[in-house]
């Protein structure tokens, strides 16, 4: 299967599982959210499923793929990229599948601002740390 394919059947899994939990319970699946609630929230037992699901979904990548990119970051990178990304969180007060899924299909001109900022910098993240590497 190609990348685009991948990255097509994933995001559409991704959109009709945010779909669900809006239809069932009518929240919504900015992750961000879930986890803070997850330690400080009412109804903790579904967002420690809703959770669990995302980190088992990551390894189940993982072992399908072990030679993606992903697999050979180093741990100290996670750990730093994982509190940036924490702190633009809350600074943008939600995360990419907050406003990107959730706030973009409810027509969010504050989300469609974050995810604007969001791709740009990730676009310059991606540029800055790949300059050195195609020289």
């Amino acid at each position: 299967m190609h990348d685009y394919l991948h990255a097509a059947v994933g995001g559409a899994l991704i959109g009709c599982s945010a779909l669900l939990l809006y239809a069932r319970s009518g929240r919504l699946a900015g992750i961000s959210n879930i986890f803070h609630a997850a330690f400080w929230g009412p109804d903790r037992a579904w967002r420690w499923l809703f959770l669990t699901g995302l980190a088992a979904g990551g390894w189940l990548a993982l072992a399908a793929a072990p030679s993606a990119p992903a697999a050979n970051t180093p741990p100290v990178w996670l750990l730093v990229s994982g509190l940036l990304v924490g702190f633009g969180t809350r600074l943008s007060n939600g995360c990419t599948s907050g406003h990107g899924i959730c706030g973009l299909g409810r027509l969010s001109l504050r989300s469609l601002v974050a995810v604007l900022v969001f791709m740009a910098m990730g676009v310059l993240s991606a540029s800055l740390l790949t300059a050195g590497v195609h020289r």
